[in-house]
């Protein structure tokens, strides 16, 4: 089914766990597309700020309702300063993670109840969410040696019961969601990928 809506940009997010890829191919679908790049968090000066509270290692007593709610912070500003713009000038936007990071990972992953970060991530959105999202599916263990070759940030050294509840939220929302949600083997090489999730862009949203 191909996604129509005149007038303006379209808004894509590509989601997944860590090291399954998505910066890497978030940066070349926005080549092919010209596309705006942007990523939360940090997509904005004053988000970066916050991204380096909540990537900060030496936070440990940071809590999940305060985590929760910086992140909406740097959505609030995303969205005024990044998406709506872009979106209203016609241009299209690709982003490095979405608010349905929020929910895998401070939702599924922490246990803060879905409703609230949900409820709490459209406010901050003003009910912008993305028009499409694309996960990149990686198994566990092709992650963990990835994961092993560099430096972890908080949320990367977070322990694997962790990491696996949110990979069973990103599953569960893409699963109970197929019109916005599309699932991405990212097994392949970076350009079968990338083909790939051109192709399935263009299928969806006729761009």
């Amino acid at each position: 089914m191909v996604l129509t809506v005149t007038g303006r940009g379209r808004y894509i997010a590509l989601e997944g766990a860590e090291a399954c890829g998505k910066s890497t191919h978030a940066r070349r679908l926005a080549t092919d597309l010209d596309a705006v790049l942007t990523r939360e968090t940090g997509g904005t000066r004053i988000g970066a700020a916050i991204r380096d509270i909540l990537h900060d290692t030496d936070n440990h007593d940071l809590s999940d309702h305060a985590e929760v709610l910086l992140i909406a912070a740097d959505r609030a500003q995303h969205l005024a300063e990044v998406i709506r713009p872009s979106l209203e000038n016609g241009r299209h936007v690709v982003s490095d993670r979405s608010a349905y990071s929020s929910l895998a990972y401070q939702g599924y992953g922490r246990g803060v109840p879905l409703d609230v970060v949900r409820r709490t991530s459209d406010w901050a959105l003003d009910g912008t969410w993305p028009e499409l999202v694309l996960l990149i599916d990686v198994p566990e263990d092709v992650l963990a040696q990835r994961m092993s070759s560099r430096a972890l940030d908080r949320f990367e050294q977070a322990d694997a019961a962790f990491h696996a509840r949110v990979r069973a939220g990103f599953a569960e929302m893409a699963a109970e969601d197929p019109l916005h949600w599309l699932v991405i083997d990212g097994t392949g090489s970076r350009d079968d990928v990338a083909a790939l999730i051109r192709a399935t862009v263009h299928d969806r949203l006729g761009i």
